[in-house]
């Protein structure tokens, strides 16, 4: 069923501040990953406002869902949303990979208000998710476990091991997120290491695949609803998304992967921002 028209547009609200936050965030700090961030903002904000049961009120409820950006480069946007959630203040996004801050480059469990993982070394989150569906089943719990992934991090060898274990344990309370925007660090992720086909692949070590446009809301919604009925497999989803997206000259562009915002640039990015908005 399509989302109705006034749960799309507080939602597109969302995604329009977020953008704006986390070009105004990385352009006060002169660093951090922007593109990688930009990607991702409709899948945090459908999954944290329609689908994840968390309360900032009780950040360490043991029955809350659990979310692991595998990807930690993103920190920027899981941080937003997070301030958008009530976890976190958004001054505090002003003191961004500043020492002693609590808002790190990568999300740090320690330190952030509803990080369940400390993550930043690509192809290790994945693994964390299986051990918390794991604990989940082992302790009669309820809770669903979301993993998102970079399509570059899939170049990873463990997340393979991983995807094998998921399957096997046939875990079907955990679902990855595969931002897959088709660039990555040093360029696109076909020159880099070409992933083939990422549906045949997960099909093919026992995952229930679903694609989605990682930009429209409805088929991100309509994507978590199956992969919370789908039972005997975990599910992935496989999220087709442009790197920076919104912003013009940061579209598709590996150089925007992590790259300080000077202030032009950062002018016509949020002139960007309100004409899409």
């Amino acid at each position: 069923m399509a989302l109705d028209e006034k749960t799309v547009a507080e939602l597109r609200g969302i995604c329009a501040e977020m953008r704006k936050t986390i070009i105004q965030t990385l352009h006060g700090v002169q660093t951090g990953h922007p593109g990688g961030s930009l990607s991702a903002v409709e899948i945090l904000t459908t999954l944290y406002f329609r689908h994840m049961q968390v309360d900032c009120k009780d950040a360490q409820c043991a029955d809350r869902d659990r979310f692991i950006a595998s990807k930690g480069h993103c920190a920027p946007a899981l941080y937003t949303t997070l301030c958008e959630k009530g976890f976190l203040d958004k001054a505090e996004l002003a003191n961004l990979r500043q020492l002693g801050c609590k808002l790190q480059g990568h999300p740090d469990m320690k330190k952030t208000p509803g990080v369940d993982l400390s993550t930043g070394s690509l192809g290790l989150g994945l693994s964390a998710g299986i051990g918390m569906a794991l604990s989940a089943r082992l302790n009669d719990q309820n809770y669903r476990t979301y993993v998102l992934l970079g399509d570059g991090e899939l170049q990873e060898g463990q997340i393979w091991e991983a995807a094998m274990a998921a399957a096997k344990f046939k875990l079907d309370h955990l679902t990855a997120i595969v931002d897959n925007n088709g660039v990555q660090l040093d360029g696109t992720v076909e020159e880099i290491m070409s992933l083939g086909s990422l549906k045949q692949k997960f099909a093919a070590f026992g995952w229930h695949v679903i694609e989605a446009d990682g930009h429209d809301l409805d088929s991100l919604d309509a994507a978590f609803i199956e992969a919370k009925s789908f039972q005997g497999a975990p599910s992935v989803i496989l999220a087709r998304t442009v790197k920076g997206k919104g912003v013009s000259f940061m579209e598709g562009k590996n150089e925007w992967h992590g790259k300080a915002i000077n202030d032009q640039q950062f002018a016509q990015a949020m002139r960007d921002l309100e004409v899409a908005q």
